[in-house]
Parts: C-alpha cells; sequence; structure tokens
C-alpha cells in the first residue's frame, strides 16, 4: 500500500480523497492555486504545494507542475478526483515514466473512452446501441451545418473530450448550429485542453441512467448498480438518486452485464461510470443506449455508497495498489435509498445566473461528513451527510465550478430520503451572495419528482417561466403571519424593556395585520392562544430577537426558519420559498395603502452583465441597428459562456467594455439609442 498520495485536484473531492486516505493511514499532498491558498484541502492535507495562477490553465491543467509536486514531496500515487486532468492521458503517461502510480484506469482506456468520438466507434464495434449522429472530425461551422441537416434536428453539438455539462449545445435549427459550434469548441479547448465536436442525435424526453463500474487489475469487473441522473439544467446534473425509480431488476442486470462487457473489452479497472440514455418506457432493457463512459469517479458517487457501503475512493487506492476486489458481483446489494443534490452557487430567481463573491455565512445542516471506516458512516449524521470544500468567509470564485456543497440523505425509502432534504436544505445557511437552495427544495417537494416520472426535460417543464419560489400551501402561509405576530411582539417587548425611556406606559402589542403575497392576515396573541382570521393556529416556537435562524412546530411538521429584518417586518425562509412579511400593527395597517409606491427607473436601454465574468465577445459596434434576439455580447462565467441578446429593436450608441474586460455583475456593457 502507499504510504503517501497527491491529490490532483481541489474543492469538495479533494478533501473526500484526504478523508478516506487519512483513514487508511495514508499521507496526503495537496495542490494549490492562488485563489485556493486558504482552502479547507490545502489545511486538511499532511503537505501543500503552491503550482501558480488561479485560471486552472495555469494551475490545475498543467501537468508539470502536478509531477513536480509529486516527486518534491515523494508522493508514490495520484489521485485525480474528477475533471481537470482526470482523462488525459498523457497525464496517466506522464505519471508512469516517473514510476509514480495513476490512482485510475488504464491509459488505453481512458483513451478509448475519455474520448467521447473513439468511445462511441468502440462502444458499436462492440454491439452497443448507440445514438445516430456523426462521430467523425468535423473540419468547420458549414460542415457542422451539414452533418446536422443530414442527422435531422434538435441535435447535440459536444466537446470530445467533454463533461460536466462544459462544451454542450443543443441545436433546433441551422442558426444555432452556427452560432453554438464555435462556441463549443471553445469551451471544449477551455475547459479540456481539445476542441474537437461531434454532433449526435439529441434522443427528446429521455432519461439519464448511469451504471457504477468497478474493476481490479487482476480481470474482476463488477457493476455497483445504477443511478438516476435525469434531473438536468444545461445538461448539467442537479439531483442524482440511486436505486433508479424506473430501473427494474430485469433491466438493471441487463444494464449491468452489458457495461461490464464494454469495460471489459478495454481491460478496465478502477471506478468508472457508463452513461445510458433512456428512451420511452420500455422495461425490458432494449431501449437504452450508450451516451459517454467516464473514466474516474463521478461527482455523484456518494449515493452509490449509501447504497452499496462500498467507499469507492478506498477501492480506487487498492485497486492502484495491486490489491483484488475483496467482494463479487452477489455482494453487491441495494439497502435503502439515497439523494445527491448539488447546492450551487448560482440565483434561480434570475435565471440561474451564476453568483460569485464571499461567503459572508456558511453553515451547513450537520458537520461535514468524516469517513470513520464504518459503511453506516457513509450516510452521514442521522441520514444527512454533507461533502463540501468552501467555509466561511471565504470566496466561491470565478474561476472554477460553482458547487459549493453536495448534500447527500438515505433514507429506507425514497419518500423518507426526500423528506430528509427538504429538511436539511431548510437547515442550510448560505449568505454572501445567490444559491439554489430554494430551488432543490421546490425539486423534493414537487408532486412530479415524488411520483418519479422524471426526464432531462423535468425542469424546462415545469419551471418554464423561471423558477419564483416553491408554491406554499395556505396552511404553511397562515402559520408564517402567526410567526410574524409572535416574532413583532417579541421584539416590541424587548424594545419596551429598554432602560432611559420617557414613557413606562409603552407596551407589547398583541394584535397584528401580517402581510404575505399580498393577503393580509389579521393575527391576534392572547395568553394561550393564537388566532389568524380568527381560527387557533397550532403554533409552537422560541424566538430570540436577533437570531438568524428558529425552530418551529406547526401542527405535526417541524421547519427550520432562516429570519432576516426588512424595513417593514421579515423575509422568512423555508420549504423552498422566500415570504417577505408586512408586520404592522392592525390600528395603523390600513394607512399603509396610501404609501407612494417608489417606481424603479427604466433600464432598457443598457445592455447590463448580469453576473461576474469574462467578456468573450462583442457582437455588434456603435452606431449598429440590432433586432430582437440577435447577439450581443458573449460572457463568460464559472467556465460557460453566455450569450446576451437584444431584447427589442434598436441602435447602439455607446460601447462601454471591450473584449477582454472582467465585468461586475450589473456592468453596464452598451447603451443603446
Amino acid at each position: 500500500m502507499f504510504s503517501k498520495i497527491l491529490i490532483a485536484n481541489r474543492g469538495e473531492i479533494a478533501c473526500r480523497v484526504i478523508k478516506t486516505a487519512r483513514r487508511m493511514g495514508i499521507a496526503t499532498v495537496a495542490v494549490y492555486s492562488d485563489a485556493d491558498a486558504r482552502a479547507p484541502f490545502v489545511r486538511m492535507a499532511d503537505e501543500a504545494v503552491h503550482i501558480g495562477p488561479a485560471p486552472a490553465a495555469e494551475s490545475y491543467l498543467v501537468a508539470d507542475k502536478i509531477i513536480a509536486a509529486a516527486k518534491q514531496t515523494g508522493a508514490e500515487a495520484v489521485h485525480p478526483g474528477y475533471g481537470f486532468l482526470s482523462e488525459r492521458t498523457s497525464f496517466a503517461e506522464a505519471l508512469a515514466a516517473e514510476n509514480i502510480a495513476f490512482i485510475g484506469p488504464p491509459v488505453n482506456a481512458i483513451a478509448a473512452m475519455g474520448d467521447k468520438i473513439e468511445s462511441k466507434k468502440l462502444a458499436k464495434e462492440a454491439g452497443v446501441n448507440v445514438v445516430p449522429g456523426f462521430v467523425g472530425e468535423i473540419e468547420d461551422t458549414e460542415h457542422a451545418v451539414r452533418i446536422a441537416n443530414e442527422v435531422t434536428y434538435p441535435v447535440m453539438m459536444k466537446a470530445s473530450a467533454g463533461g460536466g455539462g462544459k462544451g454542450m449545445r443543443l441545436a433546433y435549427n441551422e442558426q444555432d448550429v452556427r452560432e453554438g459550434f464555435e462556441a463549443t469548441k471553445r469551451e471544449g479547448l477551455n475547459s479540456f485542453g481539445d476542441d474537437r465536436v461531434f454532433i449526435e442525435k439529441f434522443i427528446l424526453n429521455p432519461r439519464h441512467i448511469e451504471i457504477q463500474i468497478l474493476g481490479d487489475k487482476h480481470g474482476n469487473i463488477l457493476y455497483l448498480n445504477e443511478r438516476e441522473c435525469s434531473i438536468q439544467r444545461r445538461h448539467q446534473k442537479v439531483v442524482e438518486e440511486a436505486p433508479s425509480p424506473f430501473v427494474t431488476p430485469k433491466m438493471r442486470k441487463a444494464m449491468g452485464e452489458q457495461c461490464v462487457a464494454l469495460a471489459r473489452a478495454v481491460d478496465y479497472h478502477s471506478a468508472g461510470t457508463v452513461e445510458l440514455i433512456v428512451s420511452g418506457a420500455d422495461e425490458t432493457g432494449e431501449s437504452f443506449y450508450f451516451l459517454e463512459m467516464n473514466t474516474r469517479l463521478q461527482v455523484e458517487h456518494p449515493v452509490t455508497e449509501a447504497i452499496t457501503g462500498v467507499d469507492l475512493v478506498e477501492q480506487m487506492i487498492r485497486v492502484a495498489a495491486g490489491e483484488k476486489l475483496a467482494m463479487t458481483q452477489d455482494d453487491v446489494t441495494i439497502d435503502g435509498w439515497a439523494i445527491e443534490n448539488r447546492v450551487y452557487a448560482e440565483d434561480p430567481y434570475r435565471g440561474f445566473l451564476p453568483s460569485t463573491g464571499r461567503l459572508v455565512h456558511y453553515q451547513p445542516p450537520v458537520e461535514p461528513w468524516a469517513d470513520d471506516g464504518d459503511a453506516n458512516g457513509r450516510r452521514g449524521i442521522g441520514g444527512v451527510r454533507v461533502d463540501d470544500g468552501v467555509y466561511e468567509g471565504g470566496e466561491v470564485s470565478m474561476f472554477y465550478d460553482p458547487m459549493i456543497a453536495k448534500l447527500i440523505t438515505w433514507g429506507e425509502t425514497r419518500d423518507e430520503a426526500a423528506d430528509l432534504q427538504v429538511q436539511a436544505l431548510d437547515a442550510f445557511r448560505i449568505n454572501g451572495l445567490g444559491h439554489n437552495v430554494d430551488f432543490l427544495s421546490a425539486i423534493m417537494q414537487h408532486p412530479r419528482f415524488r411520483s418519479g416520472e422524471l426526464t432531462t426535460g423535468f425542469i424546462a417543464e415545469e419551471y418554464p417561466d423561471g423558477f419564483a419560489g416553491a408554491a406554499a400551501p395556505d396552511e404553511l402561509l397562515r402559520g408564517l403571519a402567526a410567526v410574524g405576530g409572535v416574532i413583532a411582539t417579541v421584539d416590541a417587548d424587548r424594545a419596551r424593556r429598554i432602560d432611559q425611556k420617557l414613557d413606562d406606559t409603552f407596551y407589547a402589542p398583541g394584535d397584528w395585520t401580517v402581510r404575505i403575497g399580498g393577503v393580509d392576515y389579521r393575527v391576534a396573541l392572547e395568553e394561550d392562544d393564537i388566532t389568524v382570521d380568527g381560527a387557533s393556529v397550532d403554533l409552537e416556537m422560541e424566538y430570540t430577537p436577533g437570531e438568524p435562524m428558529a425552530e418551529i412546530a406547526l401542527g405535526d411538521d417541524t421547519l427550520t426558519l432562516q429570519l432576516r429584518p426588512t424595513r417593514a417586518g421579515y423575509a422568512i425562509t423555508t420549504r423552498g420559498a422566500t415570504h417577505d412579511l408586512r408586520i404592522l400593527q392592525t390600528r395603523v395597517a390600513h394607512l399603509a395603502d396610501h404609501m407612494i409606491e417608489k417606481i424603479p427607473p427604466d433600464l432598457s436601454k443598457f445592455l447590463i452583465c448580469p453576473m461576474p465574468g469574462l467578456l468573450v465577445k462583442l457582437h455588434v459596434a456603435e452606431g449598429e441597428e440590432v433586432q430582437p434576439g440577435q447577439p450581443l455580447a458573449t460572457v463568460e462565467a464559472m467556465k460557460m459562456e453566455n450569450i446576451l441578446r437584444a431584447e427589442k429593436q434598436a441602435v447602439v450608441a455607446k460601447l462601454n467594455a471591450v473584449e477582454g474586460d472582467s465585468l461586475a455583475v450589473d456592468a453596464v456593457i452598451l447603451e443603446m439609442e
């Protein structure tokens, strides 16, 4: 067994690998960029080596720097995590040349399966169903247009070395191909160092199922069941679960055996994932198509660990050291249900725009998961596990993926795991930047999610007009109105106790009008009763003025509330939505209707940058007339390119930025006449 390994990655996955290595008695080395100098994974590792500036292309993607750090510290092996160099054959070959073990699959398997074009060719030769498309070299945009017309729309353009939703564009017509082909090439080059692109038919309303593979160097290959990853946004997974609510035992066996055969064809060892697209509801297993194979650890591996009890990182390390798998296919079981939600730094209320900045407050619902070697321990605390790599006061940088944390819950049933997600998401406290916690909670509560009727179009179909918060039942709104009355009374009672008042007769009123979403609720607090519009509310709560969170019992339900004072009351976040409460004494509440409404300024003549990012391209010049929908500028944020378009016909009056500028959120890029 190795005595020291280097982790060629950052963030939560670096922390994840360090935890298992520490339990196994293996020393660890972290490598870090300027942006990560104070990151938790750097502090956790036994040693840390600085490898360059913040941009990944100058640090985490430079193999020579990683290898130099390994030699400098005496690391015998390197774990690549996911992304960055994890599927780069040249990196694995360079490590081998220095007699440093690569904790991953053999070079030939990475070459065959990590390259999306070559993997499709191999899968087709092996008799595996593949999605129709073109997997050869595409010369230029015109060639791409001809291919797309032949395959027939809609088509998907993908970077050959892509992954994680990057380097992908969906095209419904020729114009989409012309606009997206070059962007796909650039994203592939910037994120993976490879600008080759292939085109395939886009399967409408599919499910996304993946099979976890694990093999050793002695010819033993197993499948560790499946994961359902159908809920995606912009082709990037948002929710993952294991097992799938759709896959039957017969289908699982058919998928698993075919994926093992594919892995065996390239002499695969280590952990890997075969991703499949499943069309229709054919449970015979004949309706699945090979999508790609990821020759690395997946972001969503914890849900497999939770239902099987297998530590995938430990197995990868043992396999790399030459050990045989200590289990057979018959030992792989399914115990309970696990769900993972990816907590991202993005604002779902503003079209999921990336949100970078400082984590002013960061408090996960439980302490980050610690690997104590117990199989049940991989389910966290009380079935709640948090994998993260951030800290309060730290910064979510524009240079890397915007994931803040992974929230994993385990229960005996799917509903139990989903209920735990809702409770844990309520208790996630993140301030300082936008995040998607409300959105994740809304998905967990959605009737369609609970029914298991999932496709990759779930988010687009259920939130066609964007996200405005989870729908709240009337019972919850009445309860929040009662909470508002309690908070206002406690605050008023505290105010009357302040010393040096002129009048000692001030009292804490108990009759309030609470407005939520345009509806007024009359809240009355008596000695042993709270009423809303004359009806009693079964509410128990303890509240201390100034506390940002409160636990309440509302009927038979227990809720965690996040509280933020506003000018007219409180904003209360719970169950996937933020509710603004205007709280006034009932005797004066009617006067609020006479207040003059402030009209926001008209900003329609400005093109405003919706997120911090890099101005990659300006598509127009001063004096140019533009039409609705015409591209105006392309901004890169979190390694993704975003095209900003004209909303109306106008003439460009002034350009306020040039290509290559780093833009802040709400920066004015250009002005219209």
